[in-house]
């Protein structure tokens, strides 16, 4: 009995409801299909459950099941059982229930890496770098990050005690769980007189209004007449929060993106209903390679109508659209149901699924399959490789030295300590590393044990290799040791040499300590790439008119 309700509920989950065989666009050949396949299914789980050597887990094949259909068609098709609804709920609406703290695996250890300020976690003194111990008295040492955070989370007003190690002291503190609100902008303000800088995490419910509010704020409150949108590392979220966002900057009735399906009944256009917020406030608009979906649906579209530079690197190529649907007993699916096409045409989607062969990567759009499009100032843009910055900002690259000690989470350590030591440092605006603050840093670090490589010194090995294939290493054997010897690391050498780079990871880590995300924000400001170079196109009137092919 109980298998069959098992199987009755795998059917469920698989057949929406209101689907049956006789639709209109199914033949009966392929309503014979459906149902000669779903049966087969249902066989081969029945005669396992009955007779595989040892006792299965229905639940756990009938996942794996799911999860291994979905993944013949693209990452984005998705099963959310009851169990991840959660996670759901805190991917499209910002919000969820617990103590409002990043936690990470650092070895076969779980650390609070950033306490949300002015939630439970930062209210009951809980500090980045705590080492979680025990909640509630289970011991939780040995358990991973994601099952640690599945004890934390949980229904707001409910306690939890939670014990933590710090630097050798052993702490616990009572918590009150809350509804944890994340906004999706974490941080606006003025970089400059008259430049505004609004930095836009996610796209969930309330994007819209927020950034919304920050601009109306910073308009009408502190003078900003140019505008700096940071789209950098955000991967997406609800469709109608993006074109609420475009509709901020363009006419009334604009159509902002376009949504085209397997049938073409169901393409939806999505126009700029409301009456614009600023037509002619120039717009810098800030993306990267982590910058996705709803990013690339305002990126795409503001560069299609000349309304904003965009700066930065290529985007990540996202051009499919999901909707969730309900299914039974609590859980969901994520179908990819489109693709969406900015207002010149284009759908930036990189990868192609539809021809991907079983166990393979799909493969980028072929160059030959491209297309040009135009933007609404004759500008060229093409689709199929994401969002392409008007303006590029070369990606920076960082010493082996500098990946080690953030990988090891020496800075992190580093940054754990200082902040017991010290009380207090300047306002984030303010901060900067001393050279005696960089100095005890290098101390601690050449007394911490780790190694590395340079790349010069594993091309150097490689040569030998080669050179002794080739029977030429005894003739150059002493000028290869001299050369050898020069590429090796040198910890106190390399923590000269790449000081600068060193300092501002430094920097950011030590003042988030003490000032928490937006502190990070505000020290970052001035130091920034690409937030500098959009300054210095937002300063020269007659360059940002050129680049947007503005005619006068």
């Amino acid at each position: 009995m109980k298998l069959i309700v098992q199987i009755v509920v795998i059917i469920a989950l698989i057949w929406p409801a209101g689907w049956s065989f006789a639709q209109d666009d199914r033949n009966q050949s392929s309503d014979f299909e459906i149902y000669k396949n779903l049966e087969l299914f249902e066989l081969v789980y029945k005669t396992v459950d009955m007779n595989y050597v040892d006792e299965s887990n229905p639940g756990h094949l009938m996942k794996v099941a799911i999860d291994a259909m979905l993944h013949e068609l693209d990452p984005y098709t998705t099963y959310i059982p009851e169990s991840r609804m959660e996670d759901y709920k805190l991917m499209t609406t910002g919000q969820y229930g617990g103590i409002g703290a990043l936690i990470q695996q650092q070895g076969d250890r779980v650390v609070i890496t950033d306490p949300y300020e002015g939630f439970p976690a930062q209210k009951a003194g809980l500090l980045a770098g705590d080492v979680l111990l025990e909640i509630n008295g289970q011991d939780v040492k040995s358990l991973s990050s994601s099952d640690v955070s599945e004890k934390l989370k949980g229904k707001p007003g409910s306690e939890l005690e939670v014990t933590v190690n710090r630097n050798g002291e052993v702490i616990t503190k009572k918590l009150n769980r809350e509804e944890v609100k994340l906004s999706p902008v974490p941080y606006h303000d003025m970089v400059t007189d008259k430049i505004g800088y609004i930095k836009l995490n996610s796209f969930t419910q309330t994007a819209g209004a927020d950034v919304l509010d920050a601009f109306q704020d910073l308009k009408k409150n502190r003078g900003m007449e140019k505008l700096i949108l940071d789209l950098r590392g955000n991967p997406g979220g609800l469709l109608i929060e993006a074109v609420k966002i475009v509709n901020m900057f363009v006419k009334k009735g604009e159509v902002i993106v376009e949504m085209k399906g397997r049938e073409s009944r169901k393409d939806v256009k999505y126009t700029a209903a409301l009456k614009p917020t600023d037509l002619q406030i120039p717009i810098a608009v800030l993306v990267d390679g982590n910058s996705a979906s709803a990013s690339e649906i305002v990126s795409g579209a503001l560069q299609d109508f000349d309304r904003a530079v965009i700066v930065g690197r290529t985007t990540y190529g996202k051009g499919l659209v999901q909707r969730p649907l309900d299914l039974k007993y609590n859980a969901k699916i994520k179908v990819t149901i489109a693709k969406y096409y900015t207002p010149s045409g284009r759908c930036i989607q990189k990868l192609d699924y539809s021809g991907r062969i079983t166990g393979q990567d799909a493969e980028e759009v072929a160059d030959s399959l491209l297309t040009k499009y135009y933007t609404r100032n004759g500008r060229e843009v093409i689709d199929g490789r994401g969002v392409e910055p008007d303006i590029q900002i070369e990606e920076k690259d960082y010493s082996k030295l500098t990946a080690t000690l953030v990988v090891n989470h020496i800075i992190f350590n580093y940054a754990t300590l200082f902040r017991v030591e010290q009380d207090a440092i300047a306002p984030p605006k303010e901060f900067d590393l001393t050279e005696q603050m960089y100095q005890d840093f290098v101390n601690y670090v050449l007394e911490q044990d780790f190694e590395y490589s340079t790349d010069s010194e594993n091309i150097m090995k490689q040569l030998k290799l080669t050179a002794e294939e080739e029977k030429l290493m005894e003739i150059a054997k002493e000028e290869y040791a001299a050369l050898l010897e020069k590429f090796k690391p040198s910890k106190a050498r390399d923590l000269a040499t790449f000081k600068e780079e060193i300092s501002e990871i430094l920097a950011d880590e030590i003042v988030g300590r003490y000032y928490f995300q937006k502190g990070r924000y505000a020290h970052n400001l001035k130091e920034d790439r690409y937030i500098q170079k959009s300054i210095e196109i937002l300063n020269n009137s007659a360059r940002y008119k050129d680049i947007l092919n503005i005619q006068e």
